[in-house]
């Protein structure tokens, strides 16, 4: 079995794809490497803490639910999160993941999101209700 290639890395603002080229014998394939965090776990790369702002640890989140934009029949709830280890959020979609391999939350990423504060920071974000109490 021969071995793929890394063909190009694109880069768009705050986003990146990763594509690989399987040569063949009349052709190639071309792969889109969908979850850039598992391919880099699995060869080793290290874990890139300025792109993502979140260091490889689990978070000290602190969080209570948002007085604003509650609707009962949601099945997302607004949250307002503090990262008391001082992390900082620049990618939602590694924090998502991240929060929910290691504490079961189910973090909206098509929403909007944003943040407030200067030293201790606290994000606004949406996350699955029955995901909290897991």
């Amino acid at each position: 079995m021969g071995t793929g290639r890394v063909c190009t890395n694109v880069r768009w603002p705050s986003a990146s794809r990763l594509f690989v080229v399987w040569p063949g014998q009349w052709s190639s394939d071309l792969f889109a490497i969908d979850d850039l965090e598992e391919y880099a776990k699995a060869h080793g790369i290290k874990h890139d803490d300025e792109r993502t702002g979140l260091k490889d640890h689990t978070p000290d989140v602190r969080w209570t639910t948002s007085p604003h934009g509650q609707n009962a029949r949601s099945p997302y709830v607004a949250v307002d999160l503090t990262l008391v280890c001082g992390c900082r959020i620049k990618d939602l979609a590694a924090f998502a993941k991240r929060m929910s391999e290691q504490q079961g939350w189910e973090v909206a990423t098509s929403g909007g999101w944003g943040s407030s504060g200067l030293e201790e920071v606290t994000y606004s974000l949406c996350v699955r209700r029955r995901s909290l109490s897991a």
